[in-house]
């Protein structure tokens, strides 16, 4: 039974380089394992004929745990869409993530179609050449265009089979990993003595340390065919039907054990009905319940099996113990991102429950709850916030005991202090949320469906330009709970659909929040407007949301924006990655603001992304009480000081210097620097700025009008501290975030930014072409908005 060869296999250096999961510890826990003087002594459970204990894992967050993997490739991932040989560059790249695999040490075990394929590129290439002088002397003969359909399969087969593994063999060879052909037919499975026989092998195989390439031998064999009830010799259990490679795959991951299954097909997934048809919906989860959910379509075109021989031979082995996922093979990097946890092609297990709902409905729903918000009167809309504004209030006991819990774990967990900050909440902050609440509430009445122009083009046709919602809005925010009921009014107010995706760190206070958004939506009957994201998808995995999420929205650190920015590639994102903040001290300046508005600027809330980070000072005030008050008024709020290069040049004992001008610390530190005059001040700032918000003090009025005209940033003040740059100071009632970018809207985000608009033409019976020919004329007339 091969016993020796599954202790090779347990004793390899790829299971002592792989990490052991909850799944693999209850994979060797199905074996009876006791040191003696030959070594390990292994109960009479083999690899063959070991009764499977564990089950399919719960979620894809438990994929990076697979220990033992079975890639199936369909034709339609192997062969090029014109059918003429193989994709070499796709199977390159699945070569290339299996090789990855296997050196992480992972036991790794392909499944392969494509002989017949790759055979008969190559028969009929020789065919072709035999036909030349038939064709010379024959020109009326055809032949040579059913060159490729007149080809035996079985020859096909036996030809492309060497060259397929000549192609594998080659490609796996640059990654230093070494493979094994093994061909089946049906007497493997339905023979007890060679069923026996092939597990060995494969044991054997893995133990050694090799990738086995698994195909059926087409060029002897009709296709193999074991009826489903017919038990398998050897199990005393039922087989499965082996009609193709997709059944082959799953009878071969079930007997070895395999924790993971990845068919590799030229569909994304499961859908409900064929992707083509109205309705369709892509299922990123499927259990055995789902069965009846789903319509079936016709097979591949170059495969011998369809989709409903893919979900049958998946939840077969899903059955058995086998997680599964049917991905499209032709995406980048499928392999490695499946085991990653991300959410590509259909998952099938048998713990999937409906606790949750997907973040697909919830953005559908959020579009279907846009909708509805559209269609309220602005007084249904403005009362949907005026109950959440009082909700803040008359349950802030509730919101504070679920912040207290999470200040407690975050404490645990060593969470920043800046973090920290932002994550508390407190009654003067519910009390400020609130009436900002109320703000947006009472300015919200001509937010949607405002007229911006109005135009007469010609007589009885009029254009009206007017606002509407952008659609679904997804915000990502790191911390800071308070935005959850800031950004929910705000798409009340714009009638957007909303998805929040909140930090873990705040998971309690934003369970609590969106609470008292919900019970306010019911209000109004729009309940599913706007939801929280608590499941475990991963920020890519939404921001391949295209079809469903208009616009990204991410609230958070620096590094939070630019990776989200990085990531998301056909969604527009709106925010700013940085808030290097400057504040320039003129030579113009009264000492007396000075002091006032760097104060504020750096220690009211120095977490912000609004504070101060970079203090620019006149060089003449070096050698003033000014620049030494300033620095001690620093050192008594416990700012800690960095010198610029010109600073530290002119002091001998002074600050340390500055790693780099362009650092936002988000906390109790800054940077002084030294500038000869405003213009290098400006210089400064777009160099090293951030175009969020910049600063000068003076009471030069000239100067200061130069500098707010020429500096390129999103706010821009005179003798006002930098932490005004906010959406309730600024009186839009709150903000969805701060955005640096030059197109749409520009600044804190209030309303206005998160509209859009669309143009209603109305006439009688206007046709282009009379204009045209001059039967009518136009107008262009622009009438009054009101």
């Amino acid at each position: 039974m091969c016993y020796n060869s599954f202790i090779m296999c347990l004793r390899s250096s790829a299971a002592k380089k792989l990490f052991l999961g909850p799944q693999n510890a209850a994979f060797l826990r199905n074996f009876s394992v006791k040191v003696t003087s030959d070594g390990l002594n292994v109960d009479k459970r083999t690899l063959v004929s070991a009764e499977r204990k564990q089950r399919t894992f719960t979620d894809r967050s438990q994929l990076k745990y697979a220990r033992r993997l079975v890639v199936k490739l369909g034709s339609a991932v192997i062969t090029r869409e014109d059918g003429n040989g193989l994709a070499l560059g796709r199977l390159a790249s699945i070569v290339e993530q299996v090789a990855e695999c296997h050196h992480e040490g992972r036991e790794c075990i392909m499944v392969t179609s494509g002989a017949v394929a790759f055979g008969r590129q190559k028969l009929t290439q020789e065919l072709l050449m035999s036909l030349s002088m038939r064709e010379t002397l024959s020109p009326s003969d055809h032949t040579r265009e059913d060159a490729g359909s007149i080809l035996d399969p079985r020859a096909a087969a036996a030809v492309g089979q060497s060259e397929l593994m000549s192609m594998y063999d080659a490609m796996f060879s640059q990654y230093n990993v070494k493979i094994a052909q093994v061909l089946v037919t049906k007497p493997d499975f339905y023979n007890e003595e060679t069923r026996k026989n092939l597990f060995c092998t494969l044991s054997e195989l893995i133990s050694l340390n090799i990738v086995p390439i698994i195909n059926t031998n087409d060029a002897v064999s009709p296709p193999m065919y074991i009826h489903d009830d017919t038990v398998v010799p050897g199990t005393g259990k039922k087989g499965i039907g082996i009609k193709d490679n997709d059944s082959l795959s799953a009878l071969l991951a079930a007997e070895v054990q395999s924790d993971l299954l990845i068919m590799m097909s030229d569909v994304d997934g499961i859908y409900n009905k064929p992707p083509w048809e109205d309705g369709a919906r892509m299922m990123h989860t499927y259990t055995s319940k789902d069965k009846d959910q789903v319509q079936f379509g016709q097979k591949s075109k170059v495969g011998t099996g369809g989709m409903d021989s893919k979900v049958n031979a998946a939840t077969w082995a899903m059955a058995r113990g086998v997680s599964v996922v049917i991905c499209n093979g032709m995406q980048e990097k499928a392999i490695k991102t499946i085991i990653s946890g991300r959410k590509v092609g259909t998952f099938f297990t048998d713990y999937a429950t409906n606790s949750t709902t997907s973040v697909d409905v919830l953005a559908e729903n959020a579009r279907t709850g846009s909708r509805v918000l559209q269609q309220l009167t602005p007084s249904e809309r403005a009362s949907a916030i005026h109950s959440l504004s009082d909700l803040l209030l008359s349950k802030q006991d509730e919101i504070l005991q679920a912040n207290s819990k999470d200040l407690e774990e975050a404490t645990k967990s060593g969470l920043a202090k800046p973090l920290l900050d932002r994550l508390s909440l407190s009654q003067g902050k519910l009390k400020t949320l609130s009436i900002g609440l109320k703000q947006i509430a009472d300015s919200s009445y001509e937010n949607v469906g405002r007229v911006l122009r109005k135009t007469k083009l010609a007589e009885n046709l009029i254009l009206r330009q007017v606002t509407v919602p952008i659609g679904v809005l997804l915000v990502i925010f790191e911390s800071r709970p308070d935005s959850l009921p800031q950004v929910a009014a705000l798409a009340m107010a714009s009638a957007n659909g909303l998805l929040l995706k909140g930090g873990k760190e705040a998971a309690h206070s934003n369970k609590a929040l969106m609470a008292l958004v919900k019970e306010s939506l019911q209000t109004v009957g729009a309940d599913d407007a706007i939801s929280l994201v608590s499941t475990r998808e991963e920020i890519s995995d939404l921001l391949a949301m295209e079809k469903h999420i208009d616009l990204i929205i991410p609230r958070g650190s620096s590094d939070l924006v630019r990776s989200i920015q990085k990531q998301s590639q056909h969604i527009p994102v709106l925010g700013h990655a940085e808030g290097i903040c400057h504040v320039y001290i003129d030579k113009d300046a009264d000492p007396h603001k000075a002091l006032k508005i760097v104060r504020d600027a750096k220690c009211d809330y120095p977490a912000a992304c609004n504070a101060m980070e970079t203090l620019l000072v006149h060089e003449d005030h070096l050698s003033s009480t000014l620049f030494t008050d300033i620095c001690n008024m620093l050192k008594k709020e416990g700012v800690k000081i960095h010198a610029g290069p010109k600073l530290a040049g002119h002091l001998t004992f002074g600050p340390p210097p500055a790693l780099t001008m362009r650092h936002e610390y988000g906390a109790l530190e800054c940077c002084v620097e030294l500038v000869k005059d405003m213009s290098e001040a400006v210089e400064h700032i777009h160099k090293f700025g951030s175009s969020h918000t910049d600063v000068i003090v003076t009471e030069n009025d000239v100067t200061a009008k130069k500098f707010l005209g020429i500096v390129d940033s999103a706010c821009v003040f005179h003798n006002v501290s930098s932490r005004f740059a906010d959406g309730f100071r600024f009186g839009l009632g709150a903000e969805v975030g701060i955005s640096t970018a030059r197109i749409h809207a520009r600044g804190p985000v209030g309303v206005e930014g998160l509209l859009t608009t669309k143009w209603v033409l109305e006439g009688t019976d206007h046709t282009a072409a009379e204009f045209n020919e001059g039967k009518r004329n136009w107008l262009h007339e622009t009438l009054p908005i009101n």
